[in-house]
């Protein structure tokens, strides 16, 4: 037997507002995910982003408490061009979500930003500069 890779898991604390901020970014979770106590948004490729209620992970593992300080994991989401990195992140720092970093020209060739999920999971969102190499 082989284990394969199959999905990303998230725990949140307001399913509401992390359905609506993964759906800006594109993730199709089905209506009424907003009030389910598990959500699951199918990606391309077979992958899935998982998302259950805290109180959901404390049902089957009662002494589960959220981690303090800063996060060790982000998901990256790569945009068409630069123009869209500046553009989503304008979108989502409009409707509230925090900005960790703004967009910028990284050094190595990418327009690159970060923002927080409602749990202050770091997105990224990048795009290859005009004639750097793809990444």
């Amino acid at each position: 037997m082989t284990a394969r890779f199959d999905a990303i898991g998230l725990v949140v604390s307001d399913m509401a507002a992390s359905v609506t901020f993964y759906r800006r970014l594109g993730f199709p979770f089905p209506e009424g995910s907003e009030e389910a106590p598990h959500a699951e948004a199918g990606l391309p490729g077979g992958i899935r982003l998982l998302l259950d209620t805290e109180e959901t992970v404390r049902s089957f593992l009662p002494g589960w408490r959220p981690p303090s300080g800063a996060g060790r994991a982000s998901l990256a989401l790569c945009c068409d061009t630069p123009e869209e990195v500046d553009a989503l992140y304008g979108e989502l720092t409009g409707a509230g979500c925090h900005g960790e970093l703004k967009p910028w020209d990284a050094f190595w060739g990418q327009r690159y930003a970060i923002v927080h999920d409602p749990d202050g999971n770091g997105v990224d969102l990048f795009a290859a500069l005009p004639g750097a190499a793809a990444q």
